[in-house]
């Protein structure tokens, strides 16, 4: 009797997965192309199961960079509008305070590129909670020599009035370990008026297992040499390389994302202690959207996103808003997001986002979202 299997049965087999792995990598482009929250899901929940975190970071660094290589051969100053702020609409409530505590030097502009309108201008975004004052304001530059289509825009924000808190998703970073978080923000900050923003926060557990702490909650434990954003209850903020040592007392809150960005003033990304780190980062050679955060030298927040970036662009974009120490946070183009809202009374607000090419999270932020997230506001 002959056991062995016909050629005919083994090409049929080798058709089906050949077959199923066209879908799959076609639905993984379509998905990341067309950008849904369908898009992200499907990526995470399915892909990634499927094919396994390495395959699908492979298949997102092949088709990030072979769009944005596409980008740089088609790339036409003239046609590509290029960076769109969502709402201008907001009308100027008055003459500014002269006691602004905000660091408002015009950034130098790459030299390679002509100026565009407004390029490393601050401009004030005023804030219905804060009339007369100025507490917020944005710019945005092209760090990429490269790249005159990769824009990254900066928020800063006066923490002197302002104050940070930190929030874990429902199920990112800590639900993979039995650790949930609220994933919204709480009822009595967004009840008082006095919320200003939201932004994203870090990676989720699968990508780097970095550590989160909310107050006596330890969501995922820390991890040593990795950047740290920590944040007090008197309003203090560091960012700091975690090698084990005391934080001191009064920490509301902890989260690290990637080796550290930016240290003592100078981009860190390429140190050799780091080197090795962030080779086992996920996509750090992707050239992506990317999201971050800074403080300067008077303890100012500065968050930074943009499309076509690595983490040596986003470090260096930072630093010419004068950042002194940063991290990276979240990336690709579904999960940055940076809402500003502007109370309308009795705890709703209108919401708007930074840019009109990122995600709108205003929704998930105040009724509940998955992922952790940063928000800001008025001090009592």
């Amino acid at each position: 009797m002959n056991n062995r299997k016909s050629p005919r049965g083994w090409f049929r087999k080798l058709k089906i997965v050949l077959a199923a792995g066209v879908l799959v990598i076609t639905g993984l482009v379509l998905f990341i192309k067309f950008d849904t929250a369908g898009a992200a899901q499907f990526t995470d929940n399915v892909l990634r199961p499927l094919l396994g975190t390495d395959a699908v970071i492979t298949l997102e660094r092949w088709y990030y960079n072979t769009a944005d290589k596409l980008k740089q051969l088609t790339y036409n100053s003239k046609s590509d509008t290029g960076l769109n702020f969502l709402d201008q609409s907001f009308a100027k409530d008055g003459p500014i305070s002269s006691q602004v505590s905000l660091e408002l030097t015009r950034l130098t502009v790459n030299p390679k590129f002509k100026p565009e309108q407004n390029e490393g201008v601050w401009n004030d975004r005023p804030l219905k909670i804060f009339p007369g004052q100025e507490v917020m304001a944005f710019t945005y530059i092209r760090p990429d020599p490269d790249r005159p289509y990769a824009y990254v825009t900066i928020i800063q924000a006066d923490m002197k009035v302002l104050h940070l808190s930190a929030v874990a998703g429902t199920k990112q970073p800590g639900g993979p370990v039995g650790m949930s978080g609220p994933g919204v923000v709480p009822e009595q900050i967004k009840n008082s008026g006095r919320l200003v923003a939201a932004f994203d926060g870090g990676f989720q557990y699968r990508d780097g297992e970095y550590g989160m702490i909310v107050g006596n909650t330890t969501y995922l434990p820390l991890k040593p040499d990795i950047g740290t954003l920590i944040g007090y209850t008197n309003g203090d903020l560091k960012i700091i390389k975690y090698k084990g040592q005391n934080l001191g007392p009064g920490v509301e809150f902890v989260r690290q994302n990637c080796p550290i960005l930016i240290e003592d003033g100078l981009s860190a990304v390429t140190d050799e202690k780091n080197k090795k780190l962030w080779g086992r980062t996920p996509s750090f050679d992707i050239k992506t959207w990317r999201s971050g955060i800074g403080l300067n030298k008077n303890g100012n927040v500065l968050y930074a996103v943009g499309n076509n970036l690595t983490p040596q662009t986003l470090a260096d974009a930072l630093l010419s808003a004068g950042a002194v120490e940063a991290i990276q946070l979240d990336i690709n183009p579904y999960w940055v997001r940076f809402n500003i809202f502007d109370d309308t009374g009795n705890g709703t607000y209108h919401t708007s986002t930074l840019i009109n090419k990122i995600q709108d999270g205003s929704k998930e932020y105040l009724n509940g979202y998955t992922k952790d997230f940063f928000y800001l506001y008025k001090n009592p």
